[in-house]
């Protein structure tokens, strides 16, 4: 946990309008049928299944519960694959397409199961969701679209035209059966079924090892352990292994707007176009701090984390084209980025271990889809714990080495390799006198590098740039206010202290 208030602008929507819980850190060792590690929606899902199948769990986050990537979400709770079904079938074939499509309309359907027999009030419901052609796209792109998710046992159905309050609108996919919630106020109710249920829930604690086995071990920074019968490691990067997955899960930074608009102004509904990277929209009702008005939550303009630092150039894109398509809109009142790990097929990575570590689990690789994915992985994880049969198992197998998508694997490791090129080179400026109060550079010190922070008062912080996962030189984000690795997507608060693995310790101080 960091101790320091770095400069920030990054709040979501739902942060405005929850607070996050805050359990007590680990203090001794424990032992437990399942240790779950991750307070997200992947983690919190499993551990509130395995609960209702009668194991006993514990839950550690190194952070607040439900307090990393879960909190930047935009909530779209849908079955329409982002990467698209034509791409799916292409890597996947037929029937894995349609596997891929059953897996997250049952997470949608698990979702809505849990909010109604557990009474949690999220803001859940069902509604439509549209894909529509970006500038530029012809119809072809969704024509090819609509085959494959016919084939992938959706329904759907191509309109004459999108329901936007633009001039001559084009034509779209309607997909029936999609879905939103208040992802905050839903894991706050599945808490507190958790805890109901007999799991113990710690927050601001850090591990640094899993080790598999007959019995896996936990073992937190603070030296305390656990030993468990399964281990499932749900921290969005796995922070127990170097290689298997982060060689085929790349981390992107992606941004969202939210702007209010008059109530009923803009249909609620999902919406994607085909745009790369593409746009998605949803309306949120904000009644309670704006009568009369929705939230319209519009999310794009990604790129590759620790490779651009123009956070405000990407939000001014993100409105331009919002007013452009969503007339209605008004003033924009929050505005956050997030981070997602896409993977190799558009699928997650979610099941035993790949290198082969006994009685462990991982969940990773959200491709964009992380409450759905997070779903999946709850449903999944807990059957295999439990020596039940999933249909989904080999589908989301992270050992899995899809050979047609060999190109994308080449193409991104051969991106992370030329990071290596950064111990070499020059830093972002020639001299600490440079760095602005309340910002960070990276800064060349004979033949080292030191990432440079100077904070508010003017006193400079020094560390380390090389993070400490795999040497990688981080970049500063002035959005967030952390240093960022470029390679495998480790972040680091402004005094160089862990915020999201893989790295499990911080940026060395000089």
């Amino acid at each position: 946990m960091s101790h320091y208030q770095c400069s920030t602008r990054n709040v979501s929507a739902w942060e405005m309008t929850t607070k996050l819980p805050e359990p007590a850190a680990l203090a001794d060792g424990l032992e437990a049928d399942v240790c779950v590690v991750g307070g997200g929606i992947a983690g919190i899902t499993t551990a509130y299944l395995l609960a209702r199948k009668g194991k006993s769990v514990v839950l550690l986050d190194r952070g607040p519960l439900f307090g990393g990537e879960t909190k930047h979400t935009t909530a779209h709770l849908s079955c329409v694959i982002d990467d698209g079904f034509a791409l799916v079938e292409k890597i996947h074939g037929p029937e894995g397409a349609r596997l891929a499509a059953e897996s997250h309309a049952a997470a949608i359907n698990r979702i809505g199961e849990i909010v109604r027999d557990e009474s949690i009030d999220c803001d859940f419901e069902r509604l439509d969701a549209f894909l529509f052609p970006a500038d530029g796209d012809d119809g072809a792109v969704l024509d090819k679209e609509l085959a494959a998710a016919r084939r992938a046992g959706l329904e759907v159905e191509k309109l004459a035209a999108a329901p936007l309050a633009m001039p001559s609108p084009p034509a779209c996919l309607h997909f029936g059966g999609q879905a939103q919630f208040h992802p905050l106020n839903y894991l706050n109710g599945l808490l507190a079924r958790c805890e109901a249920l007999g799991v113990k829930c710690f927050s601001h604690t850090a591990v640094v090892e899993v080790e598999g086995g007959p019995m896996a071990t936990v073992t937190t920074d603070a030296g305390h352990r656990i030993r468990c019968a399964a281990a499932v490691v749900a921290t969005n990067s796995p922070v127990n292994e170097r290689f298997a997955i982060h060689t085929k899960a790349y981390p992107y930074r992606t941004f969202a707007i939210g702007a209010l608009v008059p109530h009923g102004g803009i249909r609620r509904a999902l919406y994607w176009d085909t745009a790369e990277p593409y746009h998605y929209v949803r309306c949120q009702d904000w009644s309670h701090a704006a009568p009369g008005h929705d939230l319209v939550i519009i999310g794009g303009e990604d790129h590759k984390t620790g490779h651009h630092d123009d956070a405000p150039e990407r939000y001014a894109r993100l409105e331009r084209w919002a007013r452009q398509t969503f007339p209605a809109i008004g003033n924009v009142v929050c505005r956050w980025t997030g981070q997602v790990l896409e993977t190799l097929d558009g699928l997650a990575y979610i099941g035993r271990e790949p290198t082969g570590e006994e009685n462990v689990y991982v969940a990773t690789g959200d491709s964009g889809m992380g409450m759905t994915h997070g779903t999946i992985a709850g449903i999944l994880i807990s059957d295999l714990i439990v020596g039940r049969a999933n249909p989904w198992e080999e589908l989301y197998d992270p050992s899995r080495k899809p050979i047609r998508s060999l190109g994308g694997f080449m193409a991104e490791n051969l991106d992370v390799a030329a990071q290596y090129r950064k111990l070499v080179s020059p830093g972002d400026v020639g001299s600490v006198a440079e760095i602005p109060a309340g910002s960070g550079a990276i800064v060349r010190s004979g033949m080292k590098k030191e990432a440079v922070y100077r904070d508010k008062e003017g006193a400079i912080h020094r560390m380390s740039a090389v993070c400490p996962h795999l040497g990688c030189i981080v970049a500063w984000n002035s959005a967030t206010g952390s240093w960022d690795c470029p390679c495998h997507g480790s972040r680091f608060d402004c005094r160089g202290e862990v915020l999201t693995g893989p790295a499990v310790s911080g940026l060395e101080p000089k």
